[in-house]
Formats: C-alpha cells, structure tokens, sequence
C-alpha cells in the first residue's frame, strides 16, 4: 500500500511536471529518450522504449563503444541514432526530454542529479542508488528541479502484484507479522584478475566515474556487482525485487532495526560481496493491525536451482494469521486461507515504461516514484551496512542516520575529483 508521504510526494511531483516541462506543455510533441548503460539492462530497455507511443530513442551512451552496435541490432534500426561515451555532452541537449540510467550503481545518482539539473526525466535502474545518502539527494532533485524520476522496479506496475497489495491491504490475510524474499541459484566462481590496459576503445575513466582504482576484468562489465565501491551485492542485484515486492504488499515504509548474518563462505574469487546472506528488517507496524512486522532477505547464490524455499529459486512469502501468501514469480496463491490467487497480466516492463512517460506527459503519477524506489533501496543498503559492520543497528527514519557511528561512515562515499554528488 502506498503510504501517505509516497502518494503526497508523487501527487506534487506530477502536478508540478505537468506545468513544468515541455513535454506535458505539447503532449503530441515527442518524447526524446538517451539510453545510458547499454551491455545487459540498456540494451533490453530500448526496445520498449522504441515501441512506447510518442518516445523516441535520440541517443545511446556508454564509454564502452562496443556496446552500441548491439543496441542497435535489437531496435532493428539503423545507424541514424547517434552514439557518445560522455553523458555530460548529451545532457547538454536540449532537446533531450528524460534519460534511462542502467549504467553501474555507482553512477545512478550522479547521472539522475545532473539531468535533473538540466530538466530531464529519469528513469532509473534498480537499485536506484550506490548509497544511502545518494538515494535521498535523488528525492530532492526531483523536488527541487521539478522532474519525474522514476526507478526501475515494475512490479509496482504489475497488476497482479497491485491486487496483492489490496488483497493484504484489505485485511483478508489477517495480521501479517513476517514475510520472507530470497533468491538462490548458481552464480559463477569469477576467479582472481590481475590488473591491465583497459580494451581498445574503452574510456575507462568514464566508466569509473565517481569511483577509483585499476582496470581489471572482473571489475568490469557485470562482475563490478560484487565490489563494494562499484555495485551493492546480491541483495542489490535481485534482492531490491522481493524487498520492493514485500514492502509494496506489506505497505511498510522505514525499518527501526537491521540486522544481518553471512560470508563469502562458498567462492575463492575476487568477489567482496557475500555469496550468502541473511537480512533482517523490524518495521514498528504490520497489515492488518499487527504491532510489528519482521521482513528477511536471504541469498546463497551458489545454490543449484529447485533447491531453494519452496523449491523456488526466487520468491516471497507473506505469512499472516488467516493464510499464506507464496509469490512464484509474479504469480500468487493463498494457502490455508482462503484460497485466492492471481496470475501475472501484461507485460509489467511495457506498463512500467508506459507509466513514465505518461507521467512526464502529466496524465499519470509514477507507480515507482523515486522517494518509493529510494525507501525501497535504503532497506539493501541498511542490510549490507549491517553486514559489512556485524552490528545490529537502529535506523532513524527522519534523519536517515543509525546508532552507530562505523554504519553512518557507510551511508556515503569519497567522489573521484570531477566526479563529484552536487549539493542539491
């Protein structure tokens, strides 16, 4: 359920858009996309961008220009869009509307504040942000510059996740005082790289951003997820699916105690992030009256596949004292009550994208406006903050800061010169 502050600030963000940008001003007008990030999340973005009513892809980005051609390939297209490896010269655009940012996570924010900066719409990559800090500086770019930011988490445009969400809501599973979210499947050992010369062609000092350090294969395309100053681990990767999922359903927002258990215990590789984990989140309220609510993350990403709970290899249970409710994808079912499901409709990444630019268009509220993409983050962070600390912490949803003074020195991060967060 969408709490009051989400659908305050969606309500204000869209009305404000709607007088603000040129978009919403000439709604026949089209609307102009460029495409940061092309390897994996880009490449399949721009499709749906392409097949959305009234966008048009006007640029692709990536400091990798190898990872153009392929782009293009799957949009069927000709070499007619244009191409650079620097997102700052295509922000000068001004005929640029919005950006899709599916760069790595530590250039989410970067990216999302500076066209905000410039007026441009955001639609951005899950996790939304690197850190804590970055995720709200998001929110108030939003706010200050009157742009809509979408993040990229569109199961809050699924329908059957929407009716899970009024099925809880409405009280039919009784209190709901624990739900679980885990993944499990076989990731590969990626071994040990030595550093080298970056590929020909690769303007690695882009690729690096806001970050540091020496160019190896494995903290490149992909791998880069399991270092601490490039991604956010497994529960970034594909936990801010169940955590979003959870919480939509639940309609939690802040957790007031993290903790978390876990360890590189399976690979001998390169890898900084945990190969097994086990989050857990303490919310002061629950469905349907509760007095509390426990939410855990849990990953093994060395498991083989139909090993996982219920035999799934990623899922969520929302457990309350009139039944079960077991996600098997985007699909529901309610055991021991009564008896209710649902199946996924439509295609939830069409109807995400579709719900961006509608926004924009002002004809529609964000479903994953950033101040819900960021809450929803904020719970990956706070559990790799308690991992990384082995402590567990006490969060102050107002401040947005922990008790404890080793995890508040994990809510931020150093910025290579040039590279630098603005102060919003």
């Amino acid at each position: 359920m969408t709490t009051r502050r989400e659908f305050l600030a969606a309500s204000a963000l869209t009305m404000s858009a709607a007088s603000y940008n040129r978009a919403a001003d000439k709604p026949n007008e089209k609307v102009r996309v460029a495409i940061m990030g092309l390897r994996v999340r880009g490449k399949q973005l721009a499709p749906v961008f392409a097949a959305t009513p009234g966008v048009e892809i006007a640029h692709l980005v990536d400091p990798d220009p190898a990872m153009v051609n392929p782009t293009l390939k799957v949009l069927q297209n000709s070499a007619e869009i244009p191409s650079s490896t620097d997102i700052r010269k295509v922000l000068e655009d001004k005929s640029i509307t919005a950006i899709v940012v599916s760069a790595p996570d530590h250039w989410h924010a970067l990216a999302t504040v500076w066209a905000a900066e410039r007026g441009k719409h955001v639609y951005v990559e899950k996790p939304v942000s690197h850190n804590l800090i970055e995720g709200r500086r998001m929110v108030e770019a939003a706010r200050k510059y009157k742009v809509v930011i979408q993040a990229g988490t569109q199961r809050r445009s699924q329908p059957s996740v929407i009716a899970a969400r009024e099925y809880v809501q409405s009280g039919k599973l009784g209190k709901v005082c624990f739900a679980r979210a885990w993944i499990a499947g076989g990731r590969p050992n990626i071994g040990f790289a030595k550093p080298e010369p970056a590929p020909k062609g690769v303007d690695y000092d882009l690729w690096l951003g806001p970050a540091s350090g020496e160019f190896t294969k494995n903290r490149f395309h992909y791998n880069w997820h399991w270092f601490w100053d490039l991604g956010t681990g497994e529960i970034g990767n594909n936990g801010i699916h169940g955590l979003d999922l959870a919480r939509n359903v639940l309609g939690v927002e802040a957790p007031t105690k993290v903790s978390c258990a876990g360890g590189k215990y399976y690979y001998d590789d390169d890898q900084q992030t945990p190969d097994t984990q086990i989050a857990t989140f303490e919310f002061p309220t629950g469905p349907g009256g509760a007095a509390g609510c426990t939410l855990i993350w849990e990953h093994r990403v060395w498991e083989k596949k139909g090993q996982g709970p219920e035999g799934q290899g990623y899922g969520i249970t929302i457990h309350g004292d009139k039944g079960t409710m077991l996600f098997d994808g985007d699909a529901w079912t309610v055991r021991g009550g009564d008896g209710a499901a649902e199946k996924p409709k439509g295609d939830m990444v069409g109807l995400h994208v579709r719900n961006f630019i509608e926004s924009i268009r002002g004809d529609a509220k964000p479903n994953a406006e950033i101040e819900i993409g960021h809450a929803s983050t904020r719970l990956c962070h706070l559990g790799n903050i308690a991992y990384r600390t082995g402590k567990t912490i006490k969060f102050d949803a107002k401040t947005e800061t922990t008790d404890s003074a080793e995890a508040n020195k994990l809510l931020g991060r150093e910025y290579r010169k040039g590279f630098e967060l603005p102060k919003v």
